[in-house]
C-alpha cells in the first residue's frame, strides 16, 4: 500500500503529480491510501514511460477534486487509470454538485462594509472558496473584498486574491464584530493562493458587493422539521414510475416561514444529480431575475410540482420529457404537505405544469400571467413563465424582451405577498 499525502484539499498539482506516477508505474488503485496534510507520504514509484488523457477527464478532474468527499482523489485515479467504469458518471456527478455550489455562493454571498473592506461570509458545501476568489477578483477588480467561510479566508485587491484563516460567525453582528477585533490579523496572513482551477467560467450577472447588505448571510427564516419529515417521507416515494430511472426525489428547500412560494414543473438532468431544485441553467436565471426583482431566494421557497426527473436516454445525455398529468397529481400530495407547512402569502406557478398542478386545468400562459387571484381554495398566486422558457427563446432580442417581463412578474408578486388583500378573490 503506498500512501500519498496532499498539502491541501484542493492540492490539484499534488495530485495530478502523484497520479501521473502511479498509473506511468502501473499501481492499482486499490493500492493507494490517500490523505491530506500531517507526515509525508512514501516516495512515488519513477518510470519512464509516458501516456496521455483526454481534456475532457482533466477538466472533470479539476472540478471534482473540490469537492467534499474524502473517496474523491481515489476516485480520480480511478477515473484517470481507466480501471473503473463507472468513475465516468461519478467523477460527473461530483462536479456537478461543486458547479452548483460554486454558483450558490457567488449569488448567494451578501458583503457588507466594515472598516473600509466588502466583507461577507458564507458556509459553502464544498472545497470552492479558491477557484471561487479567482472569478470574484475578476469581478471586483478595484475593490478591497474579503470572503470568509470556515474554510479559510479570501482576500484581495487589483485582482491579485490571497488566503488565510477562516472563521464560522453565525450572523452579520458576528461578523461585523470579528472583522474588527481581527481582520487585521486576517489580512496579515493571508498568503498566495495555490493553482486550483476556477469552478466554473462567470455565467451571471455581477452583483456589486457595495450594495447595501441584504439581512443576515446565513439562511433567514424559521427550520420547519414538518417540512424535514415530508422530505424524508418522499425520498422513498413510487407513486408514478418516474421514481425508477431517476437518481433521487427533489424535494423544496427554503425556510418554513417563507411568504413567496415557487412552483416550477420538475427537476432537470443537474438537479436529479445534486439534489436541490433550480440549481441548473434555468435555477441560475431565476437566481438573476429574483435579484434583479428585490427578492432574496434566501427567504423564500422554491419547489416543483413534480417532484422526479422524467427524461428519454439519447447516448450520454438524458432529454427533459414534459410530465403528464397523472404523474403530477401523483406528486400532488407532496406539494399539499408543502403548502400546509408554508401557508405562504402567494404562491409564484412558473410555467404550465405548475399552473395545471394548482388549478386542476390546462393553462395558457401568455392570456393569465402577471395578475394576482386565488386559487380554488382561496390561496393566492401568480402565474408566470418558466425560466427554461427563456433559456429557448432563439434571439437575444426576444430573450431580453421576455427576461424583462419575467422579472416585471416577480416584482408584481413581491408586491402582492406584501399586500394580499389586493389580490381579487
Amino acid at each position: 500500500m503506498i500512501r500519498v499525502v496532499l498539502a491541501g484539499e484542493t492540492d490539484w498539482d499534488g495530485w495530478r503529480t502523484a497520479t501521473r506516477a502511479l498509473v506511468l508505474a502501473g499501481v492499482p488503485p486499490h493500492d493507494v491510501a490517500w490523505s491530506v496534510g500531517g507526515e509525508p507520504g512514501d516516495p512515488l514509484p519513477e518510470s519512464s514511460a509516458s501516456f496521455g488523457v483526454s481534456r475532457t477527464l482533466v477538466a472533470l478532474a479539476q472540478i471534482a477534486i473540490q469537492a467534499r468527499d474524502p473517496g474523491r482523489f481515489a476516485l480520480l485515479h480511478r477515473l484517470v487509470a481507466g480501471s473503473d467504469d463507472s468513475a465516468p458518471d461519478l467523477a460527473r456527478r461530483l462536479a456537478l454538485s461543486v458547479r452548483a455550489d460554486a454558483h450558490r455562493m457567488r449569488t448567494h454571498i451578501r458583503f457588507m462594509p466594515i472598516e473600509g473592506r466588502y466583507v461577507g461570509w458564507y458556509a459553502p458545501r464544498h472545497f470552492v472558496l479558491e477557484a471561487n476568489a479567482r472569478l470574484l477578483a475578476r469581478r471586483f477588480p478595484h475593490l478591497p473584498v474579503s470572503v470568509l467561510t470556515p474554510d479559510g479566508g479570501a482576500h484581495w485587491q487589483d485582482s491579485q486574491p490571497a488566503f488565510g484563516p477562516g472563521a464560522d460567525p453565525p450572523d452579520d453582528a458576528a461578523l461585523a464584530a470579528l472583522w474588527r477585533q481581527h481582520g487585521a490579523e486576517l489580512l496579515a496572513g493571508a498568503r498566495p493562493g495555490s493553482a486550483i482551477p476556477e469552478a466554473e467560467a462567470l455565467d451571471e450577472d455581477p452583483r456589486p458587493p457595495d450594495l447595501p447588505a441584504l439581512g443576515p448571510v446565513v439562511l433567514r427564516g424559521r427550520a420547519a422539521p414538518e417540512l424535514d419529515a415530508a422530505q424524508s417521507d418522499a425520498a422513498g416515494c413510487a407513486r408514478c414510475p418516474l421514481a425508477g430511472p431517476a437518481t433521487q426525489t427533489v424535494f423544496g428547500e427554503g425556510p418554513g416561514d417563507a411568504r413567496l412560494m415557487f412552483i416550477g414543473e420538475q427537476p432537470g438532468d443537474q438537479e436529479d444529480v445534486i439534489g436541490r431544485p433550480f440549481v441548473g441553467p434555468a435555477g441560475q436565471l431565476l437566481d438573476r431575475a429574483l435579484e434583479q426583482a428585490g427578492i432574496d431566494r434566501r427567504a423564500s421557497y422554491i419547489t416543483n410540482a413534480v417532484k422526479h426527473f422524467k427524461f428519454v436516454p439519447r447516448g450520454t445525455r438524458r432529454i427533459h420529457q414534459k410530465p403528464e398529468t397523472a404523474e403530477i397529481a401523483a406528486c400532488g400530495v407532496w406539494v399539499a404537505r408543502e403548502r400546509a407547512v408554508l401557508a405562504p402569502a402567494l404562491i409564484v406557478l412558473m410555467g404550465a405544469t405548475a399552473a395545471q398542478a394548482m388549478l386542476g386545468r390546462l393553462v395558457t400562459i401568455g392570456r393569465e400571467r402577471g395578475r394576482g387571484f386565488r386559487l380554488p381554495d382561496g390561496q393566492p398566486a401568480l402565474i408566470t413563465v418558466h425560466p427554461s422558457y427563456l433559456l429557448r427563446l432563439p434571439d437575444a432580442a426576444s430573450k431580453a424582451r421576455e427576461y424583462a417581463a419575467f422579472v416585471d412578474d416577480l416584482r408584481r408578486a413581491a408586491e402582492l405577498a406584501r399586500d394580499t388583500g389586493s389580490v381579487p378573490a
